[in-house]
């Protein structure tokens, strides 16, 4: 069947390439349509009290985002005149300074002593900004570049909406470069290892191809965050590049059985690829699939597109490639060229020959591998992903500067709270550790004075029908243990008040954050490792195999991300999840090629030890290239970008694969030598040979001793 489909492909290869370029229009309008969001927090799922929270202050108050404007230098007219110009921008909702309060009739004795210095210090002023929207809506990213544009550089817009503009910003430009920098560094490493310099070329057309398809099947997913939108290409073709390589050394095979016949070679090598290819990709997609049982659903995010990704790379590797591939004969052959690679069958036999001493070094290694990935820090503060020099984080360090301030949490009371009440909770906040001031209404104006007294622009602000809002200032930094003993205290403080106040902002979110996926990358990982584990089985019908292959490839990842350990560096707090699922999806397929010849030779007769040195010798080249592919494609990207979050996701996708190269080379034959007559005795269609391979392994034995 497949077969003939191939025959079909090879046959009408020019139609094919035309549909295939047709289709890049609609799929580059799905691109240039789909909704790129760049909160992080956002994720979270919907039922948390933080979430709900942020929903409840849009509802009732109108109010999604929160931002502080610091102000230096500047008279009181100057300021209000910067007020002003705020209120009138598109998507501002409010802007709470000290002049609000001077609109009131209330005398200045009735206001707290410290309430100016909320407000004020030496020459720089402080005003909160509310926007319409959320964070990272369209809304408020133009609102906050519109106020950057009508206010000087004597103003700081600090925030998280400042923060995710930057970001957006920042990655509309790099994302195009990663690519470019991708396919340049994929296109030297093939054009080095493969046999053609035409043949990158014709690769990255066809990978390019389905990376387009994707990216604009993504359009039916509403929007994606900006992290998939900067990762997705770049994965997608380090990942999918081994299945041309497969289909490329395929057609070869085919040509010498069938010379002179390229439509029937090529037919039988799609029918080859597509068997072969299809249960390495199987486990590509389950390790993308597994991120999506996170219940922050940034997994989901990246999971759905990267495992479609998969299934785009698949089919365009029988389909557009093969075309490509026959048009393009005589220019392929034209540009032929001796590989680089070397004969592998010395380092193979080295390998074959010491396994022994590679077992250790397995031991060894994997003992610090262990306690580095265990100890590894991570940091959560999206601020630390981002060049100093962006507005954003100057205005955050002007905020801590010249009001010792590091983040803003909100508090959703009832507005049936006692004002009595409200006073003592909000002088309760005001004395943990680390809050500057916590302000209200109350605050504002005592438990004594008539809240209709305020401007319209003041109680508006702070209340509604059914709640009232406090803000707490905070000196510590969001993520940080301190604050997140901070927030725990308040939430006491305000439940003991109102069981049903709420504590929003960005630190109680990020606090959620941690402890969500704290508890989302444990399930993820081991639902990973089941079904990876549960394909190897299915594929080589073997209870004992599957634990061979996905203990080398874990083995690999606990060096990867144990290294950041040793070296005293902190990660992104996805990359735990992210690396280890696609790392296990994507490099198990080295295992898995070199099992499969191991098997094959197994089978046939041969002695474990010639059964895995053919496996070794044959499986290396592949091996290399692909994940020398792979390393391209990612480490150049690692290099380059100024988003830390990208940066080091990248870098330790480039190390992984190699270190996964590795240790498949060295350590996997090693476990196969040490488990031949477990694995021989556990998998289908192997126990036979076991007592007519033993005559030959003494003979092996005695002849190596």
């Amino acid at each position: 069947m497949m077969i003939k489909l191939g025959k079909k492909i090879a046959k009408y290869r020019v139609a094919i390439v035309v549909v295939a370029v047709l289709l890049l229009i609609p799929s580059a309008l799905g691109y240039f349509k789909t909704r790129v969001n760049y909160d992080i927090l956002y994720y979270l799922p919907g039922d948390i009290e933080t979430m709900v929270g942020q929903d409840i202050l849009k509802e009732q108050f109108g109010k999604g985002a929160f931002a502080m404007e610091v102000v230096e230098g500047m008279s009181a007219k100057e300021v209000t005149d910067v007020k002003e110009k705020i209120e009138n921008v598109d998507g501002v909702a409010e802007v709470i300074g000290y002049d609000s309060l001077e609109e009131s009739v209330l005398p200045a004795k009735v206001l707290p002593d410290s309430f100016r210095s909320v407000f004020e210090k030496g020459d720089a002023t402080l005003m909160a900004i509310f926007f319409d929207d959320t964070t990272s809506a369209d809304s408020t990213m133009d609102a906050i570049t519109e106020i950057r544009k009508v206010t000087n550089r004597q103003c700081y817009l600090s925030g998280m909406s400042a923060v995710v503009t930057d970001t957006k910003n920042l990655s509309e430009k790099e994302t195009p470069i990663y690519v470019l920098i991708a396919v340049i560094l994929c296109c030297i490493v093939l054009a080095l290892f493969m046999d053609s310099f035409l043949l990158p070329v014709l690769f990255m057309l066809s990978i390019g191809m389905a990376i387009v398809y994707n990216l604009g099947s993504n359009y039916f997913l509403g929007e994606i965050s900006y992290i998939t939108k900067a990762l997705s290409a770049v994965l997608q073709l380090g990942v999918t590049m081994d299945y041309s390589i497969f289909l490329w050394h395929s057609y070869q095979e085919y040509q010498v059985k069938y010379p002179g016949d390229k439509e029937r070679a090529m037919g039988h090598a799609i029918s080859n690829t597509f068997s072969s290819v299809v249960g390495s990709s199987v486990t590509t997609v389950a390790g993308f699939i597994a991120l999506c049982f996170m219940s922050f659903t940034l997994g989901a995010d990246l999971g759905i597109v990267m495992a479609k990704g998969v299934i785009f790379g698949v089919l365009s590797c029988v389909t557009i490639l093969p075309a490509m591939i026959l048009m393009f004969d005589n220019a392929i052959k034209k540009t032929t060229h001796k590989s680089l690679m070397p004969n592998m069958n010395h380092i193979a036999s080295f390998i074959t020959d010491h396994y022994k001493a590679f077992i250790m070094v397995f031991i060894v290694v994997l003992i610090p591998a262990l306690y580095g990935y265990n100890h590894s820090q991570v940091y959560y503060n999206l601020d630390s992903t981002l060049p100093e020099d962006l507005a954003s984080i100057q205005a955050n360090e002007q905020l801590e500067e010249n009001f010792d301030m590091n983040s803003t949490h909100m508090v959703l009371a009832s507005a049936d709270l006692p004002a009595k009440d409200a006073k003592k909770m909000l002088n309760e906040m005001s004395d943990v550790d680390g809050v500057k001031f916590a302000l209200g209404l109350d605050s504002i104006i005592g438990s004594s004075v008539p809240k209709d007294m305020l401007p319209d622009s003041v109680t508006s602000a702070l209340s509604s029908d059914e709640y009232q809002l406090m803000l707490i200032s905070s000196e510590y930094k969001v993520a940080t243990d301190e604050v997140n003993n901070q927030i725990t205290e308040l939430n006491k403080i305000v439940k003991k008040y109102d069981k049903k106040a709420m504590l929003i902002g960005e630190g109680p979110c990020t606090k959620d954050l941690i402890t969500i996926t704290d508890k989302d990358f444990k399930v993820v990982s081991a639902i990973s490792i089941i079904a990876i584990f549960m394909i190897i089985a299915l594929v080589f019908k073997s209870i004992s195999l599957p634990f061979v292959l996905v203990a080398v490839i874990e083995f690999a990842i606990f060096i990867n991300l144990g290294i950041p350990f040793f070296t005293g560096s902190k990660m992104p707090f996805i990359a735990s999840v992210v690396i280890g699922t696609i790392q296990l999806g994507a490099t198990v397929d080295y295992a898995i090629l070199m099992t499969t010849r191991y098997k094959k030779e197994r089978n046939n007769g041969h002695s474990k030890h010639d059964a895995i040195q053919i496996a070794l010798s044959t499986s290396i080249p592949s091996v290399i290239v692909s994940a020398l592919g792979f390393f391209a494609a990612t480490f150049g990207v690692g290099i380059y970008s100024n988003i830390d979050m990208i940066s080091q996701l990248c870098t330790l996708m480039a190390r992984g694969a190699i270190i996964s190269m590795f240790v498949v080379i060295f350590i996997l034959p090693s476990m196969l030598m040490v488990f031949d007559k477990l694995v021989c005795m556990t998998t289908v269609g192997m126990k036979q040979n076991v007592a007519k391979n033993k005559t030959a392994d003494n003979i092996n034995a005695h002849a190596n001793a």
